[in-house]
């Protein structure tokens, strides 16, 4: 029995470890590893420490026998709405909802083995996808979202195998697990008291990377990588509870009684990425370095909830139209050495976003395209130890949203979550540290 309960407790305090606020475009997190002063640019190809598992596992053929990487980012995403004549029914008086960013702590963990001169085994252990907003409640849209939250945790064992002193090449699997939670309010009509719904869903599945890397000459480094696509089947819950308003709970049992609280599953991919990356050594203080990468986020379209219980089984509880497309991110890096033991970053990035327009945003998401202003330091305290500390900020334009879900919900039992019309200021700030090891 002690065993059954560890196994289920580890990956639950793993998640909430690893949870945090998206950075990058849709909910995907970049901060897996050193290279925020440089915008992450050339990420698949600079392979100085033992995080190179993730963006590119053939890079660890460029490390010391034994490497450790650790690595902590704050992020604080900011997202500021002002209503621009929603008609939202109940809500239509409620506030702004406030700033419905908050700070998260995303951390990663990596460590690589030589054993021996051309072979390399790894592990990692990181976030590669989350999401936090949360607003005031109530709010003009609390019919569409008061809270949505996504987590993951990614392990994943890799292996490096240097082909000659030109050409390296990677490999990896990924154990993945995701939980959502999402928070909004319904009811039967305007006319009745709103009832607070919670949809809880979870699932893990597996994936795989490749990468390659090539070094032309000394000076010079190319990597190229790809991770795939992770199709998870979730299942979860839709629970109601009043909101404390008079005859709530009476509009609750409602809800009940025509099949709104139930068990539920859900179908959602998360999208594959490719990165071509390049490092150049200019001089003995220069270095430049370069990034472009594609995100396949059409993977995601329209998500079903659908219910697997009670008097409404198989119908759908509601659908998340979310008609993602795929995007591309350009970086721009330098390094500029001051003495051997001291480095500093600069980085400036270009990061489209999935959404594709005011209609199709969600304010769960109220995503949009950013650029990336970075700056950071590398100190080297010892030979075999790195510190490196980072700070960007993503400029994010005015952005719009005119979302219309009066006609989608909780079946027949709620339509009338109305349109949300408005726009947001964003923005974001991220400070990260990272610390590397050979031993």
């Amino acid at each position: 029995m002690p065993t059954q309960i560890s196994m289920k407790i580890i990956p639950a305090v793993l998640l909430a470890a690893l949870s945090g606020t998206a950075a990058a475009s849709g909910f995907q997190l970049l901060e897996q590893g050193s290279g925020l002063g440089n915008a992450y640019a050339g990420s698949a190809a600079k392979s100085t420490d033992a995080s190179t598992i993730y963006y590119n596992p053939a890079g660890m053929t460029q490390l010391q026998a034994r490497e450790f990487s650790g690595g902590l980012t704050a992020v604080r995403p900011s997202f500021k709405f002002n209503d621009n004549g929603s008609t939202v029914g109940a809500f239509n008086g409620a506030s702004d909802g406030g700033d419905a960013g908050g700070w998260g702590f995303p951390p990663n963990a990596y460590l690589s083995w030589a054993l021996n001169k051309d072979l390399y085994l790894g592990l990692g252990i990181n976030a590669p996808f989350g999401l936090a907003t949360k607003y005031d409640d109530p709010w003009k849209g609390s019919a569409h979202s008061n809270e949505f939250d996504i987590k993951t945790i990614n392990i994943n064992p890799s292996i490096a195998f240097r082909v000659n002193d030109q050409v390296s090449l990677g490999a990896g699997v990924s154990w993945q697990k995701i939980e959502a939670d999402y928070y909004r309010q319904v009811s039967v009509s305007p006319d009745l008291p709103r009832v607070r719904a919670h949809l809880k869903i979870d699932d893990d599945a597996w994936g795989w990377n490749l990468g390659v890397l090539f070094t032309p000459s000394p000076s010079t480094k190319v990597g190229l990588s790809y991770r795939s696509a992770i199709q998870y089947h979730t299942e979860g819950s839709a629970s109601l509870r009043s909101d404390g308003t008079p005859g709530a709970n009476a509009a609750a049992n409602a809800l009940t009684s025509l099949g709104a609280q139930s068990d539920v599953k859900a179908d959602l991919k998360v999208p594959d990425t490719l990165i071509l990356s390049v490092t150049q050594r200019l001089s003995d203080q220069w270095e430049m370095l370069g990034d472009v990468s594609w995100t396949g986020w059409s993977s995601i379209k329209d998500i079903d909830i659908v219910r697997t219980s009670g008097r409404a089984n198989g119908t759908t509880a509601q659908t998340i139209v979310a008609d993602f497309q795929n995007t591309y991110r350009i970086a721009l890096g330098a390094n500029y050495r001051y003495t051997d033991a001291l480095k500093f970053m600069f980085g400036l990035a270009y990061d489209q976003s999935p959404v594709k327009n005011s209609a199709s945003r969600l304010a769960s998401l109220p995503d949009n395209d950013r650029t990336w202003f970075t700056l950071g330091t590398q100190w080297k305290p010892a030979r075999e130890q790195t510190l490196e500390l980072g700070l960007a900020y993503l400029y994010i334009p005015t952005t719009k949203i005119n979302n219309n879900q009066t006609t989608t919900g909780l079946g027949s039992a709620a339509t009338n979550h109305g349109t949300v019309t408005g726009d947001y200021d964003s923005s974001v700030w991220i400070l990260g540290a990272q610390y590397s090891i050979a031993f």
